[in-house]
């Protein structure tokens, strides 16, 4: 099936040019980070997470929300989504992949991830972190390659399959459940020691990935002959409503709780988002911006007559993920270390140099999801002919 992708024309080939030529490009500078060290970076001894790990963060979400097309369709014979599960699936694989680059990069000697394996610690949250993020790629990979492969055959997928697509279930909710408390295991850190972080995870999940893939079909709907249906994408539309308001209402839960109860150790952070804290006002464009997007697209979604319009069903779609990028794949884990447990107020902003590694990353995730697409497509239009 992979020489499907080796078939396309003028257009697929210049976004293909165009994704390769980032890609060497932050290559580049990824070899002059491993050269130099991570001081090319913005972190520092008291920001030692930042842009990368906020990425992986974010895109752990976008790989769990596959689940929101499987399980209806699985589970409850939601016979609609027959179109969008092998998209839902191999949006998951190349979001894990991305997950796992993004913490090599991260790393300054980045081959030392293989002393997870060498040397397990199950009491380490990042060990079981890695078994998660390991077995939920291999099981999308098994799962969307047997029925993909059952399509194009025009054969019914073997019975062995079917408790693998249930066991990725449970497992999509693990992979940022074990994500969460990554963070919210840390006590020097009060920002994230919160017990609502996992399901408030899994909420920005749930919004932020459907409504991305919802995106995809339209774009697909434009550049090929795929059209998923309108009713599995406004079926989907409501899922990323109820997502986006459960995680609206997490957040406001969060902010209520610093504010009221006074604690400087969990209102300092609110305080840094959405104010500044002693100079450091680098987020609060961002967190503001990020506030007006989650409000215009809860007020695009949740009304009927606008969801159903699929141009404004785009806008809400942009908005939502954009919302959800700011607040998890920028402040959320920069906001966590600001301020320090000693109380002082580093500055951290991402680096050009990290801006074009991450750049490249996301141009290498594309890049799989353009190859992925275009194999599921090609089968479909062949049967279709």
């Amino acid at each position: 099936m992979l020489e499907n992708a080796l078939r396309g024309d003028r257009r697929y080939w210049s976004w293909i040019a165009l994704l390769l030529g980032i890609m060497f490009v932050a290559f580049l500078f990824y070899l002059r980070q491993s050269s130099y060290g991570l001081g090319i970076t913005g972190l520092g001894r008291d920001v030692t997470w930042g842009f990368y790990i906020a990425q992986f963060t974010f895109l752990v979400g976008v790989a769990a929300s596959g689940v929101m097309v499987v399980l209806p369709y699985y589970l409850h014979n939601f016979k609609e989504f027959g179109k969008l599960t092998i998209l839902g699936e191999f949006l998951a694989i190349p979001s894990v992949i991305m997950c796992m680059t993004f913490i090599f990069v991260d790393m300054g000697q980045p081959f030392r991830i293989l002393n997870v394996f060498l040397y397990p610690t199950p009491h380490s949250m990042m060990f079981w972190d890695t078994v998660a993020l390991g077995g939920y790629l291999l099981l999308n990979i098994v799962i969307s390659r047997i029925v993909l492969d059952a399509e194009r055959k025009g054969i019914t997928p073997p019975h062995w399959i079917k408790p693998v697509i249930i066991l990725s279930i449970p497992w999509a909710f693990s992979i940022h459940t074990v994500t969460a408390f990554l963070y919210s295991g840390l006590a020097a850190r009060p920002f994230w020691m919160t017990a609502i972080l996992a399901p408030r995870f899994l909420a920005s999940a749930f919004a932020a990935g459907p409504a991305l893939l919802i995106l995809f079909c339209f774009i697909l709907r434009r550049v090929s002959k795929f059209d998923a249906g309108r009713e599995p994408l406004q079926k989907l539309a409501v899922i990323v409503t109820y997502a986006m308001a459960i995680n609206v209402f997490f957040v406001l839960m969060e902010v209520f709780t610093a504010m009221y109860s006074n604690i400087p150790e969990h209102l300092l952070h609110f305080q840094l988002m959405y104010f500044g804290l002693e100079g450091n006002t680098s987020l609060v464009p961002w967190m503001w911006l990020s506030t007006v997007l989650a409000v215009v697209s809860l007020i695009l979604l949740i009304n009927p007559k606008t969801r159903r319009n699929e141009a404004v069903l785009a806008v809400a779609c942009i908005t939502t993920f954009l919302s959800l990028w700011i607040d998890k794949g920028l402040a959320m884990v920069i906001a966590g270390f600001i301020p320090s447990p000693l109380a002082a107020v580093p500055k951290y902003w991402p680096t050009v140099p990290e801006a074009v590694i991450s750049l490249g990353v996301y141009a290498m995730g594309l890049f799989i999801v353009t190859v992925l697409y275009k194999i599921a497509l090609s089968v479909r239009e062949r049967l279709a002919a």
